[in-house]
């Protein structure tokens, strides 16, 4: 195996990554709390974990990958309450929600999806054994982590304890620290509850994580991962009840960066958020991979339309590129057995996938040469080598996973097609007579209807233009 490198929040710097098990990825990433739909804030983190799975199953790692699902929490049953509908309703709705997302923008499914409410005896076995060493207690029906029990925690997020205070949680009583977090809280009337040693009540949020990563992956794991805000309080109160539990936990703390509109991170509560369900409609799901997943995980991505529309006209070069060389060899041109070296090299670096696709960007251009120059061999080679690296980044338009696009669009672009050469024949002929000018305001007037025009030595050909 080559040495991939990440990362590590808890180091603070980029290590080498060494598996649990050679040959092995193990992966836990925080999901979706289904209150609501999502944005694509909430499935940027989804895409970039994917890209990391995509690129460790290219290095020939068997990965397996748990995105859970948060089916239960305040946000949930506030929710419930405003809207007048079953708890269970609201997250199954906005889980399917966030499935669709992933779908949509080409992300593979996990190895194991599972949701919290499922694992409500796990979470009391981590609960039981955390009382009986004296890492938590129970008061009033709830349970309590005891922070001042585990001397470490606090070691993610680099915070003095002394100097920590956590906002008073509503309805929360009987903590012996107002810094302790609720494992589980006591039943209240009108929401979901369940049977404990210490009464009926609910899991909290952060219990739910540590107990289904020991079920799917064992007391020890490769890679955590989650958004930057997840850092504390969530992860740094899952590290301390898995460890205090006995877990060695997650060897690599992997966080990606937020999606901002005008510098605030892209929240339902600022009312800011740009929902993926009505981004699908007015852009291609491909393009918008591009637009979230090309950045680098750890850099944030200011949200503008024109940033999209420039994602869009990079992505149409590429996708240009692979329809000329495929027309031209007129049949499908498999990916290369292996990406370019400077792709993997960047790859291997954290992940630089900004730095891979300059080498993505780099072998179309020398491949738009090799057909400027009619040769038809080396345009193929790029191809082959254009196709491997967008598999990799889950961007190759031939993929039959982004065939539903071009299915849903293929009468309507067969009608185009027809109309716009109607109007190219008048163009060659206005050439052929060679009347420039009324050539050039044909094209002039294709292009401000969204339209580009090639000339190629097979004739004009035309694709979707910037918008």
């Amino acid at each position: 195996m080559v040495t991939i490198r990440l990362y590590d929040t808890s180091a603070r710097q980029i290590r080498d990554f060494t598996p649990v098990k050679p040959g092995c990825v193990s992966i836990y990433l925080c999901g979706a709390t289904v209150q609501a739909a999502p944005h694509i804030g909430h499935i940027r983190s989804g895409l970039n974990f994917d890209i990391m799975r995509r690129w460790f199953e290219y290095r020939g790692y068997e990965v397996t990958f748990v995105r859970n699902v948060t089916d239960i929490d305040d946000k949930i049953i506030a929710k419930a309450r405003e809207q007048g509908r079953p708890w269970w309703s609201i997250g199954y709705a906005n889980e399917r929600a966030f499935n669709d997302g992933y779908t949509a923008l080409g992300c593979l499914p996990p190895t194991y999806e599972p949701r919290a409410t499922g694992h409500v005896t796990e979470m009391v076995e981590m609960m039981r054994t955390l009382i009986e060493r004296g890492h938590a207690y129970e008061a009033d029906g709830s349970v309590y982590f005891d922070v001042r029990s585990w001397p470490s925690y606090l070691e993610l997020s680099k915070q003095d304890l002394d100097e920590m205070r956590q906002p008073a949680e509503e309805g929360i009583t009987g903590k012996r620290d107002p810094r302790d977090f609720a494992m589980w809280k006591a039943t209240k009337p009108g929401e979901p509850d369940w049977e404990t040693p210490w009464g009926r009540g609910r899991p909290g949020w952060h219990l739910e994580c540590s107990a289904m990563a020991h079920k799917y992956l064992g007391s020890v794991f490769d890679i955590h991962g989650g958004g930057l805000d997840l850092i504390f309080p969530h992860h740094e109160n899952e590290i301390a009840q898995a460890k205090a539990f006995g877990d060695e936990f997650a060897r690599y703390w992997v966080h990606n960066a937020w999606v901002t509109m005008s510098g605030e991170k892209m929240s339902k509560s600022l009312g800011n958020s740009v929902l993926v369900s009505e981004m699908v409609k007015q852009w291609r799901p491909i393009v918008l991979r591009y637009y979230l997943g090309t950045p680098h995980y750890r850099s944030t991505i200011e949200y503008s339309e024109d940033a999209l529309r420039e994602a869009e006209s990079a992505f149409a070069r590429i996708e240009g590129f692979v329809q000329r060389v495929t027309e031209l060899a007129g049949k499908t041109v498999e990916p290369a057995a292996e990406v370019p070296p400077a792709f993997a090299e960047a790859m291997d670096d954290d992940l630089g996938v900004p730095q891979a696709l300059a080498v993505v960007h780099t072998t179309v251009r020398q491949g738009n040469s090799a057909l400027a120059a009619d040769d038809k061999d080396a345009a193929v080679a790029r191809l082959a080598e254009v196709r491997a690296m967008l598999g990799v980044l889950g961007l190759d338009p031939l993929d039959p996973r982004w065939a539903g696009e071009s299915d849903q669009s293929e009468d309507l672009h067969g009608v185009v097609d027809s109309l716009v050469r109607l109007v190219l024949d008048q163009r060659e002929s206005a050439r052929a007579r060679k009347d420039w000018a009324t050539a050039d305001a044909i094209r002039d007037q294709l292009a401000q209807a969204g339209l580009a025009i090639e000339d190629s030595p097979q004739g004009p050909r035309w694709t979707l233009g910037a918008r």
